[in-house]
């Protein structure tokens, strides 16, 4: 799963005030920017680029969509944060910590996955993760790693004062894992396939026992997306139109998940070893009703008080109500005078209605 770091944090924050606080502007336009990052469950992105789906729906919407793949996924929220972009994919905890916390309004336009045993904690030599209490444990520092750690902790009763984190880059942590000094890591696919094929590699926590926490979008700057809708619509329908073929059973489905596999730089059986580890939303009516559902907003809590207490809200944030996260059903959570962070379900629903 994707990282980002606290002065990365701090760095998109003070860009964005640079730049006008992420001015994509709000007003109608005919071009948009979307931007995307290598993770299975946003391969669909740069597969239709490559496979004329994307032109498909934005000629329908008489628009230009202009989809731009970026090695470094922070970087492309950072630009994204800056006005750069209109669009960006991202999971739910970044997307508060940076473009919302950096004063960008944005919408979660489509829910496409969510993280079901991709992101893992891995002891060398021990099998159960009451083993991890007094070790240093090596993550990407308060990256969803960071989060997974907390919640696998809180499940056997310990906080993170129990043992001591150490932070790695994803660039560097299979390397990490095999020096003998390394005894604990959390990471995610295509990282934690690798590090499990040494034996004494033990997954003794993964993200599926916290099902539905860590989610994956689409994101877009709330002010474009009010002021040009058919952009959501466009993104909706190369989304569901991608993410059925990547799950057909058929010659073409094959031939999709082998190039995005290679793409994302593994083989058609590691591509789909990822994708069995992830909860695909390729259906619209499902996303919606995990996007409606009581437990999102229960989840954002726990994401919320997290970043606040890594101090990852702002500077001088005095609460986890900072900022206001608005849910599909106009409920909101924190401040609801500084809302920068919606969920909406406007885009899934019409897909699932055949109204795009």
């Amino acid at each position: 799963m994707q990282t980002f770091s606290k002065i990365v944090s701090t760095t998109a924050l003070a860009v964005s005030l640079m730049l006008g606080l992420g001015s994509a502007k709000a007003e109608q336009k005919t071009d948009f920017k979307v931007a995307w990052s290598i993770y299975v469950g946003w391969m669909p992105w740069g597969y239709a680029a490559d496979h004329g789906i994307v032109k498909k729906w934005a000629d329908k919407y008489g628009i230009k969509i202009e989809v731009t793949q970026f090695n470094d996924y922070v970087e492309s929220m950072n630009q994204y944060t800056a006005g750069a972009f209109d669009a960006v994919t991202l999971t739910n905890m970044d997307g508060l910590s940076i473009p919302a916390a950096g004063g960008v309004d944005t919408t979660a336009v489509i829910v496409g996955d969510f993280s079901n045993g991709n992101d893992a904690v891995i002891l060398k030599d021990k099998a159960s993760l009451a083993d991890i209490k007094g070790q240093n444990v090596n993550l990407v520092e308060f990256s969803v790693s960071h989060y997974l750690l907390a919640r696998a902790l809180e499940s056997i009763k310990l906080a993170e004062r129990d043992v001591k984190v150490v932070n790695t880059s994803d660039a560097d942590m299979v390397a990490a894992y095999k020096t003998p000094d390394v005894t604990a890591v959390v990471t995610w696919n295509p990282l934690v396939s690798t590090i499990l094929e040494d034996p004494p590699a033990k997954k003794v926590f993964d993200s599926s026992e916290v099902p539905g926490e860590i989610i994956d979008l689409m994101v877009a700057n709330s002010g474009v997306l009010k002021d040009n809708p058919n952009f959501g619509k466009a993104l909706a329908g190369i989304w569901y139109e991608t993410a059925a073929l990547l799950r057909a059973e058929t010659a073409e489905g094959k031939a999709a998940r082998e190039a995005m596999g290679s793409a994302s730089g593994t083989d058609l059986a590691g591509f789909e070893a990822q994708l069995a580890a992830t909860k695909l939303f390729d259906k619209p009516a499902d996303a919606v009703a995990f996007t409606t559902s009581p437990n999102l907003p229960k989840t954002m809590d726990l994401v919320r008080n997290f970043l606040f207490e890594k101090g990852l809200l702002g500077n001088g944030a005095s609460s986890a109500d900072v900022i206001g996260i608005e849910m599909p059903d106009g409920k909101i959570l924190g401040d609801t005078g500084n809302v920068k962070l919606r969920f909406t379900d406007s885009y899934m629903k019409a897909a699932a209605d055949g109204s795009l």
